[in-house]
């Protein structure tokens, strides 16, 4: 099967990555739950990966790094816990269900909601972000990257206005935590939410969060922490505030040796293969009789996504049609993003979504673009 899927889910994870998990399955206890080696073990495992991933977003401290199951979970908790009735918030209509949900909740008990607008090419104008905001604006909550059109948003241009502003920023990192630099500090973030499972490479059920140093969040779940048994209220220093019950240690274990992976590879040479691939499979079907390609490639750095229909073809049976016929697994529909594709006027369509990975071959990416020659030829 040629997987063309990894917006979605890294499929291919690397061989240190299952090994890892194998591993710490037969071997790991509970972090913070005892003073024996298969606990402590986890406890070191799961420290060191706080290291690792606040080294990667140019943190402050380990302990601002807080796991989740995925970047969903992430963004309830950072949404849910900083947004209050009254407060408004300014967020776009590039953004994931992960994001506009919770919003949509909030606004249901009395928050204000400004989404601004993109164009045709699925682009949002920094000037209309910053001119969303008001004497009450509490925060923007955006994406870095677009699942839906590859598009990518300037995350220091935005943590400018934020900050010019007084405002907090919340970042959806789901589709480049891992392949495209990110700096909390440079870029004014206050709240970075992530995914394990996509460009970090990790096991699905891992994702997390860098919360600035001084910001408080209002938790999400309360419980078991391993420490402070005896009070009625859960403990409110980090990370543990924002961490109630037992952590995924095996999958935590899987995504420490996916950032080993990363940083033995290089970022910098993950990227420029991934968006090689894409732009040789951009450059292959755009002038394809019949193909419509949405996004905007005035850019090289974008995500590597290409998403496009083939006249008036239904998404989900190209998709079909590259699965049955030419073992090819994309993604059709709507993809969680019903703003964007509002804005790329496919909403009755869907779009068909081709997400490349590092993983992938040069000769994948040529079979995909026969293929989707074929189909157009036959859809003429």
């Amino acid at each position: 099967m040629i997987y063309l899927d990894n917006a979605a889910t890294t499929m291919h994870k690397p061989q240190e990555v299952i090994d890892a998990v194998v591993e710490a399955m037969s071997s790991m206890g509970n972090a913070g739950r005892g003073a024996h080696g298969a606990a402590l073990s986890a406890s070191r495992i799961i420290y060191d990966t706080r290291e690792k991933l606040c080294k990667m977003f140019g943190g402050t401290s380990p302990k601002q790094v807080v796991f989740t199951s995925n970047s969903t979970e992430s963004l309830n908790i950072a949404i849910k816990g900083l947004i209050e009735p009254g407060d408004h918030v300014v967020t776009t209509m590039m953004e994931h269900n992960s994001v506009l949900r919770p919003l949509y909740e909030l606004q249901e008990k009395g928050a204000e909601l400004t989404i601004v607008k993109s164009d045709s090419r699925g682009v949002t104008d920094y000037a209309d972000i910053e001119a969303a905001i008001r004497s009450d604006t509490k925060a923007i909550v955006c994406t870095n990257g677009s699942n839906l059109s590859g598009n990518l948003v300037d995350l220091k241009r935005v943590g400018e206005i934020a900050k010019r502003h007084g405002v907090l920023f919340i970042v959806d990192a789901s589709q480049t935590a891992g392949v495209f630099p990110i700096d909390v500090q440079e870029m004014n973030i206050d709240v970075l939410c992530f995914t394990g499972h996509k460009s970090l490479m990790g096991p699905q059920g891992t994702g997390g969060m860098y919360v600035r140093e001084g910001l408080a969040i209002r938790p999400l779940k309360s419980g078991g922490s391993g420490v402070q048994t005896y009070s009625k209220t859960h403990p409110t220093d980090m990370p543990t505030a924002l961490e109630a019950g037992t952590l995924n240690g095996h999958g935590i274990a899987g995504l420490h040796a996916a950032l080993e992976v990363i940083e033995r590879t290089g970022m910098d040479h993950i990227r420029e293969k991934e968006q090689d691939l894409m732009w040789r499979f951009y450059e292959g079907v755009k002038d394809i009789p019949g193909v419509k390609v949405y996004g905007d490639f005035s850019s090289k750095n974008r995500c590597p996504i290409v998403t496009l229909n083939i006249g008036d073809y239904d998404s989900s049976e190209v998709s079909d049609e590259l699965l049955t016929e030419y073992n090819i697994s994309t993604r059709p529909g709507a993809h969680c993003a019903p703003l964007m594709h509002e804005a790329l006027g496919t909403v009755e369509q869907g779009a068909v979504r081709f997400s490349f990975s590092h993983c992938n071959t040069e000769e994948e990416v040529d079979t995909a673009i026969e293929a989707i020659r074929e189909l157009a030829r036959e859809d003429a």
